[in-house]
């Protein structure tokens, strides 16, 4: 079995949009549309029957969701900072400037048509300052080699929720408004993926100092292809607070 990509479970789907049948791979699945001449689709993953963890928490169908994974990028550094903070640059303790963005994202597996979550996870992300610069790298014609800003881990608790406190993320020629993550179990799987932004809320930040300082960005997310991947599926709720703005995503892993 390929640890690093896993099957995907997904659902069969009919004309009106229901959920018919149980959970498939997509295998079984590409099957029965041989069989029913091609009158269903295939869709990303909803359960139905949520299971309660260990500590009682249970998810609903919009809680259990198979997001797509996405490039890994140039830019992953293997930095090994176990930190919920990532806005400074712990070489010189220089703090990102930018709106302060709270980011849960909370790590389920998915079986048995059902979401529980996943305890003892790693989860890596890392995203670029307002400048668009990524740091510890010389790729992308970066050379900020040495240099921590924006990058850190924190592992999954028993309700599978990691937090971080960061910035919005600024922007860089060629691509569209987006943050990486990586999440690792215990026993070598291995997921990678982007989240992204709603063009409109970014319109709204970047209006605003200190991002208004660079001009207007050149890529939108439906000029990403990366974003086109997605499906519309990695995709921000971000609210605004007293201290900026606060978000909360929700990924769900087939461990089978």
């Amino acid at each position: 079995m390929n640890h690093k990509n896993p099957p995907k479970p997904v659902c069969i789907i009919d004309e009106d949009d229901k959920t018919i049948g149980q959970i498939l791979t997509r295998r079984e699945a590409i099957k029965m549309l041989g069989a029913t001449g091609g009158a269903l689709f295939l869709s990303a993953c909803f359960g139905n029957q949520p299971n309660p963890a260990a500590d009682g928490t249970v998810y609903g169908p919009a809680d259990c969701v198979v997001r797509p994974e996405l490039a890994l990028g140039p830019v992953f550094v293997e930095q090994e900072l176990a930190r919920s903070d990532i806005r400074e640059d712990t070489s010189n303790g220089v703090m990102s400037a930018g709106a302060l963005l709270a980011l849960s994202i909370r790590v389920s597996t998915l079986s048995d048509n059902a979401c529980t979550p996943l305890e003892g996870a790693q989860v890596d992300i890392w995203q670029c300052d307002v400048d668009g610069v990524y740091s510890d790298t010389s790729e992308l014609g970066f050379q900020t080699v040495g240099q921590k800003f924006l990058r850190g881990y924190q592992t999954t608790g028993a309700d599978g929720l990691v937090k971080f406190t960061t910035i919005y993320p600024g922007w860089y020629e060629g691509r569209a408004v987006h943050i990486h993550f990586k999440i690792r179990t215990k026993d070598g799987h291995d997921f990678t993926s982007q989240l992204f932004f709603d063009d409109a809320f970014t319109d709204k930040v970047f209006a605003q100092a200190p991002y208004n300082g660079r001009g207007e960005r050149f890529l939108r997310n439906d000029d990403d292809g990366i974003f086109e991947e997605s499906n519309g599926q990695m995709m921000l709720n971000v609210s605004e607070t007293e201290q900026g703005y606060s978000t909360e995503f929700h990924v769900a892993l087939d461990l089978s």
